[in-house]
């Protein structure tokens, strides 16, 4: 049976419109992208990027480049930069007393070594103080000398030798290289970290740049404050890494790489103290800034002295190098 025609004049009725704001399915949205926190001059703009001082974060905008990291408006108003002639720019600050008190060390012994061989001043001058080196310098169990060998070192007890053989140096050049790399360094780096952050990063190189050295040659006297410069190095690496400047484009990259080139390649030289220092204080400088940016994040800073971020990370900085020195007790004790 045929079905009923529509009636005269008919027409069909257009079709329903969708409701306002409808769309058709589609993919589900991607997940939120995590925010960084604001900036705390420009709420509105995220910050990427913690002040080197103060731990707050800071938009582009806000960010003073320093000699190490970025500093916020006010940190670099009240460590505003001084220039002088030439490429000098030394940034007005604290003195780096720190820095300056290791160089006076490590000059008084290599003086006192001078003056106990005054009969063979030509010798402690060039190649250093037998004797100093003898009682001092990093060893772990005995010395061959004149066909004997002497029981000396970590082994015998003598555990000061992990850090007293960072003060002692073979002759004047070895003294002179090393002083002038800790000059430069130091005087950047303990005026960008502070006093204590400083004395922290310097000492925990100290210390797994000997043990460093004792894992690869252990049996040879090895002096000299190079492992603790190259962690200076590792250090000023890593706190440049966590403010955002990719170590390549760090100034110290291009020194650093000459330098592991000359340690590899010549003879005579501690590669174990050069990449142990570099190694623990890269990681150390890590800790160093960012504990305190985590910790002491939303809390203001005192004005003076240490966070309690500060000090936590300084803590941890130290067990790094005094685990080390006690591996090197168990090791070789």
């Amino acid at each position: 049976m045929a079905a009923p025609l529509p009636p005269s004049g008919w027409q069909p009725s257009p079709p329903a419109q969708p409701p306002y704001g409808w769309q058709p399915p589609g993919p589900p949205p991607p997940p939120p992208t995590p925010q960084l926190p604001g900036c705390y001059r420009h709420p509105d703009r995220q910050a990427g990027v913690v002040c080197q001082r103060c731990d707050r974060p800071i938009c582009p905008q806000c960010m003073h480049q320093a000699s190490v990291g970025f500093h916020c408006p006010e940190c670099a108003n009240r460590g505003r930069q001084r220039v002088y002639s030439g490429t000098a720019a030394i940034q007005a600050g604290p003195r780096p007393i720190a820095t300056y008190v290791l160089i006076g060390i490590n000059v008084a012994v290599f003086v006192l070594g001078l003056l106990l061989s005054l009969d063979r001043v030509g010798e402690a001058l060039f190649g250093g103080n037998d004797r100093l080196l003898t009682d001092g310098g990093l060893i772990a169990r005995f010395r061959f000398e004149d066909g004997l060998v002497h029981p000396v070192g970590i082994g015998q007890g003598e555990w000061y030798r992990l850090v007293t053989s960072g003060f002692l140096q073979y002759g004047l050049v070895h003294l002179a290289l090393n002083m002038y790399a800790l000059y430069v360094l130091g005087t950047v780096l303990e005026r960008g970290i502070g006093r204590a952050r400083f004395v922290t990063v310097y000492f925990v190189s100290m210390l797994v740049g000997s043990f460093g050295a004792l894992l690869l040659r252990p049996d040879a006297l090895t002096a000299g404050a190079s492992g603790a410069i190259f962690g200076l190095m590792g250090a000023f690496l890593a706190i440049q890494w966590v403010q955002g400047v990719p170590i390549r484009q760090s100034p110290v990259i291009g020194v650093l790489l000459l330098n592991l080139v000359i340690t590899v390649s010549l003879p005579g030289i501690s590669i174990g103290g050069h990449l142990g220092g570099l190694a623990g204080d890269f990681v150390s400088g890590y800790l160093l800034t960012m504990l305190p940016a985590r910790l002491d994040r939303g809390r203001a800073r005192p004005a003076r002295g240490l966070s309690q971020g500060d000090l936590l990370a300084m803590g941890a900085s130290a067990l790094i190098g005094l685990g080390a020195a006690a591996a090197a007790m168990v090791i070789y004790g």
